[in-house]
C-alpha cells in the first residue's frame, strides 16, 4: 500500500501503509480523542473501524505478514477459479469414454 503524504492528505485503504494503519490503531489504545484522531489522519470513522476489525492488536510485522498471506490467498483462489471449468470438461470427457 502507498501513502499519499505522511504530513496530511486523505489516507484510505489504498493509500495508507500498514505501518500507518497500525500506528493509528495504537494511538487509539493510548486513549486519544477519537474525533481529533480521525481529522488529524484524514480518515473516516468507518475506515478506522474497518482497519480495527482487520488488524486491531497486531504489530507492524504481523500486519504485513497478514497482508502478504491475504494476497497469496487471493492469487490461489484466482488460479482455482481459472482451472475449475477445465476440470469439469476433462471429467465429462473421461466419464463419457469410460
Amino acid at each position: 500500500m502507498k501513502c499519499q503524504s505522511s504530513t496530511g492528505g486523505l489516507l484510505n485503504k489504498s493509500r495508507s501503509t500498514v505501518a500507518e494503519i497500525v500506528g493509528i490503531q495504537h494511538e487509539n489504545d493510548r486513549g486519544s480523542n477519537a474525533g481529533e484522531r480521525y481529522r488529524r489522519h484524514g480518515v473516516t470513522e468507518i475506515a478506522f473501524y474497518r482497519w480495527r476489525r482487520k488488524c486491531g492488536g497486531l504489530q507492524v510485522n504481523e500486519a504485513r505478514q497478514l497482508k502478504v498471506l491475504e494476497e497469496e490467498n487471493r492469487r490461489l483462489k484466482r488460479l482455482v477459479a481459472d482451472h475449475a471449468p477445465k476440470r469439469h470438461v476433462l471429467k465429462d470427457l473421461l466419464g463419457n469414454d469410460a
